[in-house]
């Protein structure tokens, strides 16, 4: 996990260095401090010197200084290092996440990557600082003040050894104790954050079902597992402080008790212990400190972790040693396939496909939900690896190819439609960086988008907001359909992306696509039967097997699902904008 995390210092590795050097100098010239007072006070005030108080006063004034300007150089350095590494740590993260197979997402909740980029990192960006500027000090001058105190008296001095083995003993066991307290803390925070995101986003859904008491209620139930466990954990830490005092006022006691006995036997100046005392708060402020670093760390351990699994978290899914840049058509060739979401499991989502779809063609999909339509065409793309048999896109195997190359010529409009926040020019260009407004009219219009483009004020330079909340669901199926156009790709797969649409713009936009792109081969999977019948071939898939794949018409006289499904539709009057196909008849009845 060190490791992991020290690669992302990264250029910062300069600063990083300069800031324990001059914290080591600012020490050096604070140690130097009392031992400067212990002389003004024996050599000058007691003698009755004025020269050796000015000459031993400059001095103390330069050390002091030289401390300021080392401590100002130093803390600018840490702040600048921590930031640094905390900026790095976010990029290394998203960089990573970004190169995800979807296998490899579904690793990690959207909230706990949330925590890890945003808390997290900032729990470990605040101990990097820490050690940076405090672990160096606190042991400098605790070293250095010893150093001084056993050049002063070393029976005295024995006293700070006690205390320094003392309070090491009972900050070990402190932070044995919180460290797996805080492994709990930040997995409730995951929790935590999950409850407000998924509220946030399906806020309509809550109130449209008169459910913010349920969400409040769950909401609240999260921040009491976090505030129990917190209260757990700092119920712990609160000995902490206590501890510190006893341990400075037993040393100042000890000192006080033990040093008037030796001034009094001339074993010991009155400089010399006005000095030990400014040694011993300097050896105790850094024990101090020294425990405020073990608090933190304990509690940056476990963000540590958990940013370290992100970063090390390998993609499933790679490029081959010498890819292939270019793909011949848009054939596509599925050979004995097996697939399942936990290689291994036994659970397969996909048994044994065996498809053959010429380029150009237009294949529906259908099936019961859950049947495998999804998983199936995320399979073309490469968005997941099949476990057994092969996925071949114009008579190549998809794992042979560059996978940005692959993915720019089959494009998926996914089930779940996405738009950013941005114009509706700078979503369509998500498909073409380059894309004129031109190209980005026509495929709005293939996708039956421009007309009500053309009805807002702004035009294609209407704001869409953050997941696209100010247009309509069918609206944004359109805007997507387009975005994947703009690919001019050699497959086209919709993933059930007319379903909020009209049948009539269904149709409308299918027609486009038979006249518009010949050449690309086209897969719709639909619930409707309507959106495939016209299709070249349709696929029944039925508990992620292929159970049928023929045209409309031989799969409705010989294929029972197929027939069942466009009867239960039919029987239902067809779809919302769609008269029922004997309604013209009972009309007829109805006037004889």
């Amino acid at each position: 996990m060190i490791k992991t995390l020290f690669r992302q210092i990264k250029q910062y590795k300069k600063v990083s260095l300069l800031t324990p050097l001059f914290t080591t100098l600012e020490v050096l010239m604070e140690v130097l401090i009392p031992f400067i007072i212990a002389a003004i006070i024996d050599k000058g005030i007691q003698a009755g010197d004025i020269s050796q108080i000015y000459f031993y006063g400059v001095i103390m004034l330069i050390l002091a200084f030289f401390s300021l300007l080392f401590g100002i150089l130093a803390g600018k350095y840490a702040a600048a290092a921590s930031a640094g590494f905390a900026c790095n740590l976010r990029e290394g993260m998203y960089e990573n996440i970004q190169g995800f197979s979807f296998s490899n997402i579904d690793k990690f909740s959207t909230a706990g990557l949330i925590t890890r980029m945003t808390t997290d990192v900032t729990n470990v960006q605040m101990a990097y600082q820490m050690t940076l500027r405090i672990a160096v000090r606190a042991p400098m001058m605790l070293i250095c003040s010893m150093a001084m105190c056993f050049f002063i008296n070393v029976r005295l001095s024995l006293v700070f050894m006690c205390a320094i083995v003392f309070l090491a003993v009972v900050l070990s066991i402190i932070m044995l104790k919180t460290r797996k307290l805080f492994d709990q803390v930040f997995r409730r925070y995951d929790d935590l954050n999950a409850s407000v995101q998924e509220n946030i986003s399906g806020i309509r859904v809550v109130k449209a079902y008169v459910r913010e008491s349920h969400e409040n209620d769950k909401f609240t139930a999260a921040a009491q597992n976090l505030y129990r466990l917190f209260v757990k954990a700092e119920s712990i830490l609160v000995f902490n402080n206590p501890v510190m005092m006893l341990v400075i006022y037993g040393s100042i006691i000890a000192l006080s008790w033990l040093g008037a006995q030796y001034i009094v036997v001339g074993d010991l100046t009155t400089g010399e212990l006005t000095s030990m005392f400014s040694y011993i708060m300097g050896v105790l402020m850094s024990l101090m400190m020294l425990s405020m670093i073990f608090v933190m760390i304990s509690m940056s351990l476990a963000s540590g972790h958990r940013i370290a699994e992100v970063l090390e978290e390998k993609p499933d899914l790679a490029n081959p040693p010498q890819p292939i840049m270019e793909i011949p058509d848009g054939s596509i060739d599925f050979h004995h396939v097996d697939f399942s979401y936990k290689h291994g499991s036994g659970e397969e989502t996909l048994h044994d496909i065996d498809l053959h779809i010429k380029a150009g063609e237009t294949i529906g999909i259908i099936g019961s939900t859950g049947s495998g339509k999804s998983s199936l065409v995320s399979l073309i793309s490469r968005l997941y690896d099949v476990d057994r048999g092969s996925v071949m896109v114009g008579g190549i195997d998809v794992r042979d190819y560059d996978m940005e190359v692959l993915r720019n010529q089959v494009a998926v409009v996914l089930q779940k439609n996405v738009l950013f926040s941005g114009t509706i020019l700078d979503n369509l260009r998500w498909g073409k960086e380059d894309a004129t407004e031109e190209e980005c009219r026509q495929a709005c219009r293939l996708a039956c988008a421009d007309e009500f483009i053309q009805r807002f004020p702004k035009g294609y330079n209407t704001w869409i907001e953050q997941g696209g909340s100010n247009v309509s669901g069918g609206q944004k199926q359109r805007l997507c359909i387009a975005r994947a156009l703009l690919k001019n790709p050699k497959v086209l797969i919709l993933d059930d992306s007319t379903s909020a649409v009209d049948t009539a713009t269904d149709a409308h936009i299918r027609r486009a696509f038979t006249t518009s792109i010949p050449g690309t081969t086209k897969l719709i999977i639909a619930q409707r039967i309507s959106s495939v019948q016209d299709a070249d071939r349709i696929l029944v898939l039925n508990e992620g097997q292929v159970d049928a794949f023929d045209t409309h018409q031989a799969l409705l006289a010989h294929n029972p699902i197929y027939k069942e499904i466009y009867e239960a539709q039919m029987s239902g009057g067809g779809d919302f904008d769609e008269p029922a196909p004997d309604s013209h008849l009972q009309e007829k009845e109805g006037e004889n």
